[in-house]
């Protein structure tokens, strides 16, 4: 009674006024007691308010502190927990930002459905930072198999992305894109007019893809330019052969693949019986800028030297590793063969010339080769889609790794660009001057054996 008068300032007499009633005592009694209970509640919420303010703002510190990937990806299998702290993301993101974009884009009028969803499909699949693993539409999945029909409507260029920029690895024989003079490694810095940077494979190849007898231009920049060029290409029916022949002087045959497609396979083994029907001397086999193609068609070119034995490794994330064996007897094992490779040589190009290198079955001459080595599984998707998801790398059967180091030719030549605008090629006269020499054919082949060993030798 006492506290509560000398707190609150009210006037409250005891004992000796007790000659007020008992009722007046009891209703001032009761105002007082609704006044503090009042008061006190007040005083608590705001000291609960300082409390809680300051805790939420040490629980937003600590979330910020925490990697914005931390946590599972809920709501696709499973409910998401209600009321739980927590990095976790739901699948409703999604569609918050589905919506945000189509509420609030200025052009709404040029937003499409299904751009925008396949658009979050590429973007999902490009996550992965690798530029050959890529999610393909309906109609950039027609194209691909068209590829590798080896009959499309383009420029007949292959490309790739080197270093992040968008790459020409190899414009292919009397197709439009060589008869407008773009050479393998040629940097397209941009199509129509529109930057390359940061662009995908499959979005290059929709740009510079399209009807036969309409114009493309692409800004070109070269080792030896000082600036970047527009070259206007127009666009033509490519079909495509994958292998052609020439029987060169000396009984030297000349067998050029350009890609490793569904053709291939029927054309070698024809190629295979016109060169031992004529009883060849010699075999070239020229792989420069072939961009590569079918793993199995690789190995079975390959199985025409290598007898009974890996012809290329496939290691995965986990470690583990596949060898694929040569497949039937190597018809060809015994005659001299040398395979030209360059820049533009990749992929299915350098499983051949790194196992038939490893084997000492040919001399491979030339520049070094691209560098493309990794395994692209193709996953069909129900409404015509697809992904190309990269699941390993590929070791030549020594365990070089063909992804990191490219195939280094055992004779280095290189054709310059003044041999190229003269049609000159040093690389071929090469090959065929050491085919004509069993010699030093010979001594080019066994160079790197004698200089192991010769390393052996020191050690011991």
């Amino acid at each position: 009674m006492f506290l509560l008068s000398e707190i609150f300032g009210v006037n409250i007499f005891c004992y000796k006024f007790m000659n007020y009633s008992i009722s007046q005592n009891k209703g001032k009694l009761k105002k007082l007691l609704i006044v503090f209970v009042i008061l006190l509640l007040a005083l608590l919420s705001f000291m609960a308010g300082l409390f809680f303010s300051g805790k939420n703002e040490v629980l937003k510190e600590m979330a910020k502190k925490e990697a914005i990937y931390v946590g599972k990806v809920i709501g696709l299998y499973s409910e998401a927990r209600s009321g739980v702290l927590s990095q976790d993301i739901s699948f409703d993101l999604f569609w918050e930002t589905w919506d945000a974009l189509k509420n609030n884009y200025v052009d709404q009028e040029k937003l499409d459905d299904k751009k925008m969803f396949y658009g979050a499909l590429k973007g999902l699949v490009a996550s992965a930072g690798d530029p050959y693993t890529v999610f393909m539409d309906p109609k950039i999945t027609q194209e691909f198999s068209e590829d590798m029909a080896g009959t499309f409507e383009g420029i007949g260029a292959e490309i790739g992305i080197k270093n992040e920029v968008l790459t020409i690895i190899a414009p292919l024989p009397e197709m439009p894109a060589e008869k407008a003079g773009l050479k393998s490694g040629d940097k397209i810095l941009a199509i129509d007019g529109e930057s390359t940077a940061g662009i995908f494979i499959d979005e290059a190849v929709n740009k510079i893809r399209g009807q036969k007898g309409t114009d493309v231009v692409l800004s070109i920049f070269r080792e030896g330019f000082e600036e970047y060029k527009d070259i206007t290409i127009t666009r033509g029916t490519i079909v495509v052969n994958s292998i052609s022949t020439e029987i060169l002087p000396d009984d030297i045959f000349l067998l050029k693949i350009t890609n490793f497609n569904s053709d291939t396979e029927f054309l070698f083994n024809k190629a295979v019986r016109e060169i031992l029907d004529k009883n060849s001397k010699g075999i070239i086999i020229d792989l420069r800028n072939n961009p590569g193609g079918y793993l199995d068609t690789s190995i079975e070119v390959a199985s025409e030297w290598v007898d009974d034995n890996v012809v290329v490794i496939e290691k995965y994330s986990d470690e583990t590793q596949n060898e694929n064996l040569s497949r039937g007897r190597p018809r060809l094992a015994e005659i001299p063969t040398i395979v030209l490779v360059n820049q533009g040589s990749a992929s299915a190009s350098e499983i051949v010339a790194g196992a038939l290198q490893d084997y000492k079955k040919a001399i491979i001459l030339g520049e070094e080769t691209f560098g493309k080595g990794s395994v692209q599984n193709l996953e069909s998707l129900k409404d015509g889609s697809s992904i190309k998801i990269t699941v390993a790398k590929w070791l030549t059967p020594n365990g070089r790794s063909i992804n990191d180091e490219g195939i280094m030719p055992d004779e280095t030549v290189e054709l310059t660009l003044e041999e190229y605008n003269e049609d000159k090629d040093p690389q071929m006269d090469k090959a065929i001057e050491i085919l004509k020499n069993q010699e030093e054919y010979q001594e080019i082949l066994n160079r790197e054996e004698d200089s192991n060993n010769n390393e052996e030798e020191n050690k011991n």
